[in-house]
């Protein structure tokens, strides 16, 4: 059926876009770290802003260390919350 100058350049091809797909999903592995890294810190900083500027005279770890749940809670939620904004912020959600 095929030659034998046939049957290499379809493995010539294959191999191509073996390559072609592998650099492809490097890529996309490049923009989806990128992407994790600006969330993180987006999340940091809102993390950091509500924290210190919202809850100026609350101490929300020396009340967790003191026991307080309902602080531990507020925490987890808040973070949770900052988390799902800056998700549909970035188009991810």
């Amino acid at each position: 059926m095929f030659s034998g100058s046939n049957q290499n350049n379809q493995i010539g091809v294959n191999y191509n876009m073996d390559y072609k797909f592998a650099g492809a999903s490097a890529v996309m592995l490049l923009i989806n770290l990128v992407y994790a890294v600006v969330a993180f810190l987006f999340g940091v900083v809102a993390l950091i802003i509500a924290d210190k500027w919202i809850f100026r005279k609350i101490d929300f770890e020396e009340e967790i260390k003191k026991g307080n749940l309902a602080a531990a809670v507020f925490g987890g939620a808040l973070t949770i919350f900052v988390a799902m904004i800056i998700s549909r912020a970035l188009g991810k959600g």
